[in-house]
């Protein structure tokens, strides 16, 4: 993809030679604003375990951890994953974030736009939820221009330094 800013994104799986650089993008991403589930350095994976998680999703036809690179470098990040329970394996959970000085470029939509087509692809996938921060508006832009719909909140399910905000729950019907 040809982006705003005249560079190419490539979004591709994960490798387990990738496991590094996914920990350190996810420990500068969580400190970059408060829209995530965790804060800067706050991953503890080790390499090896990262490694190892990775090498679990190389073959699952319902779960995926999706990068994409710009001049060889992370810049974003989107995941779903699947339960293998049978009676709830048909849903997909999505997760997506993306480097603060990369918003605005296209990247959330185009990276969304795979996550769904994996999904769809899977012949097994047929909801998919995410959650939100309820004031994460131009997220919950994005998902809604996918068909996402809210079904649910959670309240004062993130507290931030001191303040609460809510969670939106959101599926898609696929």
């Amino acid at each position: 993809m040809h982006l705003k800013n005249g560079k190419n994104l490539i979004i591709r799986k994960a490798e387990e030679t990738d496991a590094q650089e996914i920990l350190d993008y996810l420990n500068i991403v969580g400190g970059e604003s408060d829209n995530l589930l965790f804060g800067a350095n706050e991953i503890t994976m080790t390499v090896d375990q990262e490694k190892q998680y990775i090498k679990s999703l190389h073959d699952s036809e319902t779960s995926a951890l999706l990068i994409g690179l710009i001049d060889h470098k992370i810049v974003c990040i989107g995941s779903i994953s699947a339960p293998t329970k049978e009676r709830i394996a048909h849903n997909g959970e999505i997760a997506l974030s993306v480097l603060k000085k990369f918003w605005g470029m296209g990247i959330g939509n185009y990276l969304m736009s795979e996550i769904i087509s994996f999904a769809r692809n899977s012949e097994k996938l047929e909801i998919l939820h995410l959650s939100v921060k309820a004031d994460n508006i131009s997220a919950i832009a994005l998902y809604k221009k996918w068909g996402f719909q809210e079904f649910g909140r959670y309240p004062n399910f993130f507290k931030i330094n001191g303040s609460y905000y809510d969670e939106i729950l959101m599926h898609l019907y696929i």
